[in-house]
């Protein structure tokens, strides 16, 4: 899949970022009334040029276009004293889906978490993305956790 770059998000990127990022918060039911405040979209997108922040994000170019996103975090853990790194969103264009888009952009946070020394990275889908799980089989294993979680 030599047509697809997987590069570092850069300030040019945000215009093409945000369609991404909508579609991807509406595939997980935030959109209309449930849409993220855009407060939160603008604090995301900041935080990816704040060098003291620990937010990270990837893109996939094809031709120009950007067609896939990972968002990445590095955080402590009690269990280990290199960073552990969370791929906390990743999404692939409906146009592109299917061409290897998410492996590359999965293979690209491997690649920035061993360059940061980190030994892990991790992630979660939701239950019925069956397509994104198929995919993730073959990437990883799966830990066997069950994630709860309280709103407050």
């Amino acid at each position: 899949m030599s047509d697809i770059e997987i590069r570092s998000i850069q300030p040019h990127d945000q215009a093409q970022w945000q369609p991404l990022w909508a579609d991807y918060n509406a595939f997980y039911g935030r959109s209309g009334p449930t849409a993220l405040a855009p407060a939160i979209t603008e604090a995301t997108w900041q935080r990816f040029f704040d060098p003291a922040e620990p937010v990270h994000a990837l893109v996939a170019v094809r031709e120009g276009q950007l067609v896939g996103l990972a968002h990445y975090l590095f955080h402590r853990s009690t269990i280990q004293i290199q960073p552990t790194c969370y791929l906390q969103d990743l999404f692939t264009s409906e146009h592109a889906r299917g061409a290897g888009v998410g492996r590359h952009l999965i293979q690209g946070v491997y690649a920035q978490a061993q360059a940061a020394g980190s030994p892990r990275v991790y992630w979660q889908t939701h239950e019925t993305n069956s397509a994104a799980i198929q995919l993730y089989a073959r990437l990883a294993e799966r830990s066997g956790f069950i994630v709860f979680r309280k709103t407050l």
